[in-house]
This record gives structure tokens, sequence and C-alpha cells, in this order.
């Protein structure tokens, strides 16, 4: 199964080409290029270089969300446009599940933490046992402190993963000094891990076709969450 994998959730972009069980090839850019300028390059780039057309692959898989919105419409309009034309099969995975898939080989929990701004995270926790990633709790988005109280009760060491796993660390290692962080090149979103966890999703029955893929927000867009809140504002007041 030749697999192109896309990931441009947060502030790093990727792809990764897999071929069964093994990545072929890899690029991970984190600059202040927009994703829109360097996601599709680095993948042409990637399959050149692979010796893959296009036309040849069984399976996209592209990172569904939680995420930075701009990011996920990015890599999702990337696939379903090399998938329409083609009628390739496509696998939107959780960007967490995808964080925790980045230790697998680790042992202790997996919490996988992105920064939502106002001190809140998107999270998820997973089991790390026997080269297996386990989900434990479901993705949503929570205030730090909170995240705290769930870790308290989970299998130690637990691992922080993720673009917020800095925020998280600095905020709760005193209450929970069993806290660790990922290692350096397994800490941020990764295309292969994408890949992998696409891979089994699809060996499962879960690939869809293009116009079925959709990103997963987990809550509304920050323009949508300020009208809100000054319609009520507004209502409050009898304005």
């Amino acid at each position: 199964m030749k697999i192109l994998a896309l990931e441009s959730s947060a502030k790093a972009a990727s792809c990764a080409l897999l071929e069964d069980d093994a990545v072929v090839g890899e690029f991970f850019l984190r600059t202040g290029q927009t994703h829109s300028q360097t996601l599709m390059p680095m993948a042409e780039r990637l399959l050149e270089m692979g010796g893959v057309s296009t036309d040849s692959l069984d399976l996209l898989a592209v990172s569904a969300g939680p995420g930075s919105f701009t990011g996920l419409r990015i890599a999702m309009a990337a696939a379903k446009g090399m998938a329409m034309a083609r009628d390739i099969p496509c696998c939107g995975v959780s960007t967490l599940e995808a964080l925790a898939w980045n230790l697998r080989g680790f042992a202790g929990t997996a919490a996988a933490v992105m920064d939502a701004r106002r001190d809140q995270v998107y999270a998820a926790l997973f089991a790390l046992e026997a080269g297996e990633v386990r989900r434990l709790t479901q993705d949503d988005a929570l205030a730090v402190a909170d995240l705290g109280k769930l870790l308290a009760g989970v299998k130690k060491p637990v691992w922080l993963v993720g673009d917020g796993a800095r925020l998280c660390y600095n905020q709760l290692l005193e209450e929970l000094p069993d806290l660790r962080l990922a290692p350096a090149h397994l800490l941020l979103q990764r295309a292969s891990s994408v890949g992998a966890l696409a891979r089994q999703t699809a060996r499962a029955g879960g690939a869809v076709s293009c116009g079925e893929l959709t990103p997963s927000y987990l809550r509304l867009p920050q323009a949508q969450r300020e009208l809100l809140a000054r319609q009520e504002t507004s209502s409050n007041t009898g304005g």
C-alpha cells in the first residue's frame, strides 16, 4: 500500500510517503512561510524523489483536526484535489491520536496536547503499551488545570507531546512530577505518524471518498466565537 500523508494542523507542515509498513521519505518544515506555499511543493518533490506517481497511490492520508482552521483546510483541500482527479481513497485521522503515535514503543501514558490559546488546550490521553497506542479519552478542548486533574489518575510516566506540551509541562510539573516532555524530534505533529495511523484505519475499513473527508474543529472559529460573545453581551445589556 502506497500512502501520501499530509499534516498542516499547526505551525509545522510535513508530508510523508509510506509503502506498506515503511516510511520511504518525509519532509518537515517549520518556517515563516504559510502552508499554502510549502505543503504541495513538498509533496510533489517527495513523490518525485521517491519515484512514485500520484496515479500509483493507494491512499491519501490527512490530519483532520483539531488544529488551526486554516491549516486543516489547506491539507484537506490538497488531499481532496489529488483524490478527486484520480479516485484515490482518503483517510482523515485525529491530529491528537497521530501525535500519540509519535511515541509508539514508549511506556506509560501519552498526553497529546495542542495549544488552543487562552490557557486552553486540545487534548486526548492514550495508553502506551507494548508498542501499541490505545485511546483513553476522546479529543476535547479544556483548560490546562482540568487536564492536570485527568493526568493525576493515569499510568506514569506521562509523556506530553504536541505544540502545547511545554505550556502544560511548565504549569503542571510541580503538582505532577512524573510529567515528561517527548524528545524534540518527536514533539510536534509529523506526517509519517498520520500516514501510519491512516494505514491502520484504512485496513480496518475506515477509508472514505474525498467527498466524505471532513475536518474536526472541536470548537467554532475565533471570529464566530467573538461574534456570539458580542451578541450575548448586547442581549444581556438590552442593546
